[in-house]
């Protein structure tokens, strides 16, 4: 974790946000902002780009939960959300819209630190995946596109799939692209022709 990690804190209420960052402050080195009005929190937050954003609430109805959890970046940043109260329904709508952590107890002053390291860890792990799996897609919609790109070489010149790899491969070492570019390319043109 950076030495400078920029936390923005959503607290409505000024003695428990002073509290939460007292305790912030006895975990680590953070450089934190505090949010205290929930009008307009999406700017309030884009503005100010934190690392990770803490949402502390006392009973989030499920519009409070998306705006706040969507407001948050929680697909660019780690979101941890503190309520006091919660149910199921709640939890589970809080982790659909890219919650990293959500605590139920509300937060605790020695449970900061700890939760803060989860709340990371588990965003970067999802994050992984989610690379992880757009690269799989990209990947696969290549590969889709060269193969159509084998099956016209192969129809228009009477040859082999080998062949027709061999062609497009020779094609992209002497235009300096990728297989799928060309590939792509031959398709485009093909349908621009056909």
């Amino acid at each position: 974790m950076p030495q400078s990690l920029s936390i923005t804190l959503v607290e409505t209420d000024p003695a428990r946000a002073a509290l939460i960052v007292a305790s912030l402050r006895e975990a680590g080195e953070f450089d934190i902002s505090v949010i205290s009005q929930i009008t307009g929190l999406a700017h309030q937050i884009k503005v100010r780009n934190p690392d990770v954003v803490l949402i502390d609430i006392e009973n989030p109805s499920r519009d409070m939960l998306e705006e706040c959890a969507l407001a948050s970046g929680p697909l660019e940043r780690p979101v941890a959300m503190f309520v006091d109260r919660s149910d199921a329904a709640m939890s589970t709508a809080a982790i659909e819209a890219g919650v990293s952590a959500y605590v139920v107890d509300g937060l605790k002053s020695q449970r900061v630190k700890p939760i803060l390291d989860a709340a990371i860890t588990r965003f970067r792990m999802f994050q992984r995946m989610r690379t992880e799996l757009a690269e799989t897609k990209r990947a696969l919609e290549e590969r889709k596109v060269i193969d159509r790109a084998k099956g016209m070489l192969m129809k228009a010149r009477g040859i082999g799939e080998d062949e027709a790899y061999a062609l497009l491969r020779k094609a992209a070492m002497d235009q300096g692209k990728r297989v799928a570019d060309v590939a792509q390319a031959l398709v485009t043109a093909a349908g621009l022709l056909g």
